[in-house]
């Protein structure tokens, strides 16, 4: 884990639960957490904080959705790097994930060490 920078790290999600077992597992490689807790939050932090280096999208959020949210974060920051996270892993949800601007996917309940593969596959230095 030394080898990779500090990130700083938005949770996208509505449900408190999951957003503190996420804080939890990932605080050791964070500089900074926001969170947000509807896609409309999300892509508002998203345009305050263009320094944001990782976004976990949950899909089911009030108001504006993580895949509705994702392709308004698209228009104006096509770097960081979104991972899109949901508990009902419908058939084609992953392809509709990447396809409106995700760069990965995971399946609730998250499995946290497969998370941390995720995230070491694209901040690698």
């Amino acid at each position: 884990l030394n080898q990779l920078k500090k990130l700083k790290i938005l949770i996208a999600e509505d449900d408190d639960i999951s957003a503190f077992l996420i804080e939890k597992s990932i605080k050791i490689f964070s500089r900074e957490i926001l969170k947000a807790s509807s896609g409309y939050n999300a892509v508002e932090l998203c345009k305050t904080n263009p320094d944001i280096d990782l976004i976990l999208m949950d899909i089911k959020m009030p108001n504006i959705n993580g895949f509705e949210a994702t392709a308004l974060i698209r228009q104006f920051n096509k770097d960081v790097i979104i991972i899109a996270q949901t508990a009902f892993a419908l058939f084609g949800d992953e392809e509709r994930a990447i396809a409106v601007g995700c760069n990965d996917y995971i399946a609730k309940p998250i499995d946290m060490n497969l998370l941390m593969a995720k995230i070491k596959k694209h901040f690698k230095q």
